[in-house]
């Protein structure tokens, strides 16, 4: 074997010497090696100095041996005609590249056509495939990219709206693999537009599914003599409330949701997941499929189907209360419209006389709420639009009747042992001076006293909301909006049919997956309006609007900007620093869409 040409990870070497268990190599370098036998390939038994010169083969005199195994002596001699170092090596380079060839052991296996054929393709896909990588780089570090470079793109959207944790491309072009920075470069590129709202994606939020459904027939309880009042924003088509008025009587009427998502089946698990409706600046993504709300929305048709609570009261004491399934007939109308004819609609009079005796009873007890201005967020034909929230009488007089509505049921619940997910919120610590003038706080006021609060929670023990000024409380009207409300409404549908309730175990559990996805929500809602707000400065980079100091902090005043729903922090001169309570003209200075936060100067 002295003096033989072999293959020693693919370079062709000389054996020297041979002792026991090793063979010495020389190599072309000249260098040298000792190696066992296993280590290398025989290729020849005379040495020669070989080159990656060789002639062109051709394959085509192997198609009879195909799928067959024959030795690298066989195949050159086919290949070449004569089995020289040279054209031994010439062949062990043609196994070694691997499309018509590949060993087994010391010998060699012919790859059928189809098989060949099969390696070619795979090569020319990796190799489009490095290529469509390099021109997507190539785009990427010049801050540009086409059609070409979306697949590579969609990845780098997916550690973006945090679906996936690694976006090869981005290692490529020196990005790291954060949600951050994939979310700053996409921006950057104008991959993603200020416009696009990451957030839902990004705290995986379900879109809405397209789901039939049908009315289940059940026997309701016939309530259509009276004039039912669905009161809602101009333009709405899904009311889940109204309320009428029978003699004594107020009635509270909702959406019969739990006759057509009862507990446990596959849409209540798809409410569930949801939590509620997401209402953002650009879509509303429902708790439930639209299908239910087309046919449970009151007054889409001649009648609507409802579940209907009637109560009496006298000086705030709710009695004779009934919950029934019912067939109600429904006139729909507007706050606008409602404002006009409050004081003269003899039905509306007659509900403002429960309104008044319970709204007196809350405060007895000791309610607050601290109505500080807020906006609405709507992002419309590429425009952001930002309006102050709607308040008027007519909106407080239906708050009022539905807080009536969730007391009402909540006494009703208690009275007959069903256990319900209770809306709760602990005494808050406020001090006297904000209680004695709590209808008459200033801006800066409202806002200190917000600390004060504590945070409202669920829960299945009936404990006092002392925000509301009720001993316990219930969310009862918006099922079709709210998982909460529904879960109250499928308990009391059960207990009016005869069936088991849920029981508190079963009840505790939701109320847990429940919050989880409220919590998922809320951080949803939040960080979507404060993207649209800011997108919407950006649109308006000349927009001057008033800020109000709610409080200081050294020489830095905090303000409420109200037109835009913001709050800045402002560093003043000593001697200029303003008072709570100030009204100023502030004009925007930066817009960081990233952070979705602008600074603001006075001017």
């Amino acid at each position: 074997m002295v003096n033989s040409l072999v293959a020693y990870k693919s370079k062709p070497a000389r054996i020297v010497s041979v002792s026991t268990h090793k063979f010495d190599l020389e190599f072309a370098d000249g260098s040298t090696r000792k190696v066992r036998e296993k280590d290398f390939r025989f290729i020849h038994p005379e040495f020669t100095k070989v080159n990656e010169s060789c002639a062109q083969a051709d394959i085509s005199v192997l198609e009879e041996f195909q799928e067959e195994i024959l030795t690298l002596q066989e195949i050159t001699e086919w290949l070449f005609d004569e089995y020289s170092a040279q054209s031994a090596w010439c062949t062990c380079l043609l196994v070694e590249e691997g499309l018509y060839f590949y060993w087994q052991k010391d010998h060699i296996f012919v790859r059928p056509t189809a098989q060949v054929q099969g390696v070619l393709d795979k090569r020319n896909e990796k190799k489009l495939a490095a290529e469509s990588l390099q021109h997507c780089i190539d785009n990427l570090t010049n801050n540009t990219f086409d059609e070409q470079d979306i697949v590579f793109l969609q990845e780098v959207a997916k550690v973006a709206l945090s679906q996936s944790k690694h976006a090869k491309i981005l290692d490529h072009i020196g990005i790291e693999n954060t949600e951050e920075a994939a979310y700053k470069f996409l921006l950057k590129i104008k991959y993603f537009t200020d416009s696009f709202n990451p957030y839902p994606a990004r705290f995986g939020i379900p879109n809405d599914e397209q789901i039939e459904t049908a009315l289940p027939q059940i026997e309701r309880v016939d309530l259509t003599h009276m004039t039912c009042y669905a009161i809602d924003n101009e333009g709405s088509n899904d009311a889940d409330d109204a309320i009428s008025v029978d003699d004594d009587k107020l009635w509270i009427h909702i959406a019969d949701v739990s006759t057509m998502v009862d507990s446990g089946c596959a849409l209540d698990e798809y409410a569930r997941e949801r939590g509620s409706n997401l209402y953002l600046p650009e879509q509303i993504i429902h708790m439930l499929p639209v299908s239910i709300t087309k046919a449970l929305a009151l007054g889409e048709a001649e009648t609507s189907p409802a579940l209907s609570i009637g109560l009496s009261m006298d000086a705030g004491i709710i009695s004779n209360i009934e919950v029934v399934h019912s067939t109600i007939k429904v006139t729909n109308t507007t706050y606008e419209a409602v404002d006009k004819v409050l004081g003269s609609n003899p039905d509306f009079i007659k509900i403002q006389t429960f309104n008044d005796q319970h709204k007196a009873f809350r405060e007895k007890s000791g309610s607050i709420s601290l109505n500080l201005p807020n906006v609405d967020v709507r992002y419309i034909d590429e425009k952001v639009q930002i309006e102050p929230q709607k308040t008027s009488p007519s909106r407080d007089f239906v708050a009022e009747v539905m807080i009536t509505a969730g007391r009402t049921i909540s006494q009703f619940a208690q009275e007959n042992d069903i256990v319900m997910p209770y809306a709760l919120q602990d005494e808050g610590d406020f001090p006297q001076e904000v209680l004695d003038k709590k209808e008459n706080l200033s801006t800066s006021e409202s806002f200190r006293a917000i600390k004060f609060f504590k945070r409202s929670a669920t829960s299945i023990k009936p404990l006092p909301h002392y925000g509301l000024g009720l001993d316990s409380y219930l969310r009862i009207t918006s099922p079709l909006r709210r998982y909460y409300d529904l879960l109250a409404h499928q308990q009391l549908s059960n207990f009016i049919a005869g069936k088991p309730t849920l029981d508190k175990k079963q009840v505790k559990e939701i109320i847990g997956i429940n919050n989880n996805a409220l919590a998922s929500v809320g951080r949803v809602t939040r960080f979507s309006n404060d993207h649209y707000k800011c997108l919407f400065l950006k649109q308006n980079p000349d927009w001057v609007g008033e800020g109000i100091v709610v409080d200081i902090r050294g020489d830095k005043a905090l303000f409420m900007i109200p037109e835009v729903g913001l709050m800045t922090q402002i560093k003043f001169k000593e001697d200029q620093i303003p008072k709570t309570d100030d009204k100023i003209k502030l004009k925007v200075t930066r817009v960081d869409m990233l952070e979705r936060s602008a600074n603001f100067k006075p001017i």
